[in-house]
């Protein structure tokens, strides 16, 4: 017997195993989908997704650090902006115009004296006219002859003299000679520089008192002055002024020796006054306290 149709409209099991096989666009395959997930997908992603995380922590870290280095460098330039800041205050406190200290002043007074032999001219040192007391304690000029040649201190003095200056340093000597008002005595000037004024006390406590030694005479040819010689010194002396010890000596323009003046007479009372107040006043220009400024950038404080 033949097998009926079915007429519930359901399809057989051929039909079911055929629909299934169907294209999704109604045309049949006849069999299954060969397309298949590509297996290497995921990983690419999770790859990507590392890097990226990486890429952001160190950017971060970046930020981090410009972050330190910024305030680092806020730090070291406040501090020096400080420390410029201090500087140039203190710079100002210290050279801005003030009055000068007592100790200032005095000192200002020693290096002004103690530059004054090579300050001045050789002119200023011994001047052209030196004023002295005559007979009667009148008021007479010596004249300058001549300025000998800057020496060492050693040529310009007798040995006993020379080695005290050379033991307390003496830096030079300076020499000129002078005439009296009459032209009848002649007197030489010598000017022993020492380092300082401490130094110039230590060597005076040192001087003999022998007035037949210290400075040489100095002559020049051709004037009154040219037979003074050290046998015609009739005394010698030294005054102490600042740093200089300034030497002097005098004797006869016609040329008489020590020797030859008898002992009553060689305590002339016109020569050796002259003499020493020749030697005075030279000292006297030497050491002159200078005008000291009242504030240390002038006289505006």
């Amino acid at each position: 017997m033949k097998a009926r149709r079915t007429t519930s409209g359901l399809p057989r099991a051929g039909e079911e195993a055929t629909q299934g096989r169907r294209n999704p666009l109604g045309s049949a395959t006849g069999r299954g989908s060969r397309v298949r997930a590509w297996p290497g997908g995921d990983g690419r992603r999770r790859a990507s997704a590392a890097k990226q995380r990486a890429e952001l922590l160190e950017l971060q870290q970046g930020i981090h650090y410009r972050r330190v280095f910024v305030t680092l460098l806020g730090v070291i330039v406040a501090v020096s902006a400080v420390v410029v800041l201090l500087g140039t205050i203190g710079l100002l406190n210290e050279t801005r115009s003030r009055p000068l200290t007592s100790a200032e002043q005095n000192q200002y007074k020693q290096e002004e004296i103690a530059r004054r032999w090579q300050a001045w001219p050789t002119t200023g040192v011994f001047p052209d006219e030196v004023k002295y007391l005559g007979l009667d304690r009148a008021q007479q000029y010596a004249r300058r002859i001549g300025i000998a040649p800057e020496t060492e201190c050693a040529k310009g003095v007798d040995a006993p003299v020379a080695d005290v200056l050379r033991s307390h340093g003496c830096v030079t000597m300076l020499r000129a000679t002078y005439m009296d008002q009459t032209a009848s005595f002649v007197f030489t000037v010598g000017v022993a520089v020492l380092k300082d004024e401490e130094a110039r006390v230590s060597a005076g406590e040192e001087l003999t008192q022998d007035d037949r030694v210290g400075v040489l005479p100095v002559a020049f040819p051709g004037t009154v002055s040219e037979r003074f010689g050290p046998e015609q010194r009739q005394r010698t002396s030294w005054v102490g002024a600042g740093p200089y010890l300034v030497f002097s000596t005098g004797g006869y323009a016609d040329g008489r020796t020590r020797a030859a003046i008898p002992p009553e007479e060689i305590l002339h009372p016109e020569l050796w006054p002259a003499g020493k107040s020749i030697g005075n006043q030279i000292a006297y220009f030497l050491a002159d306290p200078p005008k000291v400024p009242p504030c240390t950038q002038g006289n505006v404080c």
